[in-house]
Order: structure tokens, then sequence, then C-alpha cells
């Protein structure tokens, strides 16, 4: 079952939010790793290798969750940075967001996301949507 780990790379800048993620994957006993980035670029600096040391978040099978709304590069200029980048382009990435305008979920899927997920208010919403998820990238073939 090791080869099905995802390495899961959470992009929340909402200690809130952050919290419940982690609540989830316990109650939920959900064992993928989870690596937290504040910003999008924290997260880019995460995915990349630097002076040939490897990146923090593993290369093999990754997931990025992303929040929309940060400081410092927000969501959408992150998914840019990313699918401009040759080593990282092809990362699959889901918005977990409160954003619900249609111009955010247009960008977002223009800029090939996996899915558009509205962030549900109450922790057990929340802790559903992590329990699908994970149900989801278990059944992926990621290389």
């Amino acid at each position: 079952m090791e080869e099905r780990i995802i390495n899961i790379l959470l992009v929340e800048d909402d200690e809130v939010d952050v919290m419940n993620v982690q609540r989830a994957f316990k109650k939920y006993k959900i064992t993928n790793p989870l690596y937290l980035a504040g910003n999008g670029i924290e997260a880019l600096e995460m995915l990349r290798s630097h002076n040939n040391l490897p990146p923090k978040v593993p290369e093999n099978r990754r997931l990025v969750l992303l929040d929309l709304n940060m400081p410092k590069m927000n969501g959408l200029e992150f998914l840019q940075q990313l699918r401009a980048d040759e080593e990282l382009k092809r990362t699959p990435v889901i918005v977990l967001t409160t954003s619900d305008e249609d111009r955010d979920r247009i960008e977002a899927y223009n800029l090939n996301v996996a899915g558009y997920i509205l962030k549900p208010v109450t922790f057990t919403n929340f802790a559903e949507v992590m329990v699908a998820l994970n149900k989801y990238w278990a059944l992926c073939e990621m290389p």
C-alpha cells in the first residue's frame, strides 16, 4: 500500500482551515504526508529542488490543495508560476477556497486545476470533503 501514498501540499494561510484539515486527517486516519505552505511563494520553494537537494515535498505522487485568497502570492498567481515551470507544470492541483466568483473558477480551470471545491463552513462538512478527496486520490494513477 506504500506506493499509494500521496504527498499533499496544503497551501493555506488561514490557521483554522489548516487545523481543520489536520483534524480531518487524524479523525479519518488519512495517513498521507501533509506539508504546509502559508502562501504561493513558500509553496513553490517547497516544490522545487535547491542546490542539488531534493524538494521538501517529494517529487513522486504529489498533490496540491490550494487556497486562492492568500498574502504575498495568491492562488491564481501560484498556479500561473507552477504551470510556467517545466519541472512542475504537471503537478495536480485542487483548489479549496471560499471564493465562489465565476472569474476565479474560470481562471483556475484555464490553469488546468483538477478540481475546484468551495470550503465548507462546518468541520463535519470539511472532514467529509477530506475523506472524499482521500478516496479519490487513492484511486488516481499518478506518476
